[in-house]
């Protein structure tokens, strides 16, 4: 019932979940983000560029020392710094894989 408000009828709603804590989710050795789509661009925005904030829980991977962020350009769109993370991305050496 408390995730009914994003769907358009309760025969929509999952009746099984699995969640985890921001904590729980920290402790993994490597983390992946992956966003498509327009309407995903300002959480992409807010996780990636913005501070570390209770009102962006994903903002919390800012603070994993090996997270990797995928995402389409739509997805990407509200990013400010979209062409360095392009740059960055594009020179990466070749060891780091991915």
């Amino acid at each position: 019932m408390d995730n009914a408000r994003f769907f358009d009828s309760l025969d929509e709603v999952p009746h099984h979940v699995i969640t985890q804590g921001i904590g729980t989710i920290l402790e993994a050795r490597h983390l992946v983000l992956l966003a498509t789509g327009e309407a995903k661009a300002e959480a992409v925005a807010q996780t990636v560029e913005g501070p570390v904030a209770a009102l962006v829980p994903a903002s919390a991977l800012q603070l994993h020392p090996h997270a990797t962020v995928v995402v389409d350009e739509a997805a990407a769109s509200e990013l400010k710094l979209a062409d360095y993370f392009r740059a960055t991305y594009a020179a990466k050496p070749g060891w780091q894989g991915i």
